[in-house]
């Protein structure tokens, strides 16, 4: 006797999240998009809750290294680093990786490794972890290939975290211009693709208080929701800016947005 099949065999998660990827509103930005943010994010990820939340999730017994799989300026690698021989930050920005090494220097960290590569290239030469994470890195066109270079890499254990629902812009801001929007993948995607693959990973969630967009700076407001919608009219920038002064600075409670946590152990 064999196992019949179900409807869910007939599903393949990994397609469905590429056809997703390719027509969403939210384009995915190029290495030089992220060299020219890297300041302003670095700026941004000092202190942050999120980063409390990860780290905090992040089991390092028995463990001297750890991959950061776009890293940015390894602000969850450093964090770690004291608990640790190594650790490798990789990025294809490579801005984002001369801040993770100047963040190292001046915490006075000096086991890390920088690694300028990006999810397409060959892996061949990236050292294995005993830890591997990417932490809302995982915007990529091919999120089978993604995991499966993710699970090579570890030796013993893989964190992650995506995106809950597709949109990054908060649904007050949108209705302002009346824009209908075509989200990127949910984690569901990812956590099902992974059951595809026979990992059958652990969830939980981390929401963030504080929105991207929160800034009482209206050019800031207005550059955020270009970085993420793309190109803005000049009839949506000016209703943009209205309601920023009247409504969205003054505003105490601003939508938050939540991270799925994703982990799993190799089986060893």
């Amino acid at each position: 006797m064999a196992l019949i099949k179900t409807n869910l065999d007939k599903l393949d998660f990994s397609k469905l999240y590429k056809k997703q990827m390719k027509n969403s509103t939210f384009k995915s930005k190029s290495s030089s998009d992220w060299d020219k943010k890297a300041q302003n994010f670095n700026q941004n990820v000092i202190n942050s809750p999120y980063i409390k939340e990860f780290t905090k999730r992040v089991d390092v017994s028995a463990c001297e290294t750890l991959l950061d799989v776009g890293s940015g300026p390894a602000t969850i690698s450093l964090a770690l680093a004291d608990k640790l021989k190594t650790v490798y930050a990789l990025d294809y920005s490579k801005e984002m990786l001369n801040y993770a090494e100047q963040n190292a220097k001046n915490k006075e960290i000096n086991n890390l490794v920088s690694i300028h590569k990006s999810w397409e290239d060959s892996w061949e030469d990236v050292p294995n972890a005993d830890i591997v994470i990417a932490s809302r890195s995982m915007e990529v066109k091919d999120i089978k290939k993604a995991l499966e270079k993710l699970n090579e890499k570890a030796n013993k254990r893989v964190y992650l975290t995506t995106k809950v629902g597709g949109s990054f812009i908060d649904k007050e801001i949108l209705a302002q211009i009346k824009r209908d929007i075509v989200p990127r993948p949910d984690y569901i995607y990812l956590l099902n693709t992974l059951h595809s693959m026979g990992i059958f990973a652990k969830v939980d969630f981390i929401e963030t208080k504080s929105s991207k967009f929160d800034t009482l700076d209206e050019d800031e407001f207005i550059q955020s929701l270009k970085w993420s919608l793309g190109d803005v009219s000049k009839k949506e920038e000016k209703i943009l800016r209205e309601y920023f002064n009247t409504t969205y600075k003054n505003k105490k409670e601003k939508e938050s947005l939540t991270w799925a946590f994703i982990s799993w152990e190799k089986n060893l």
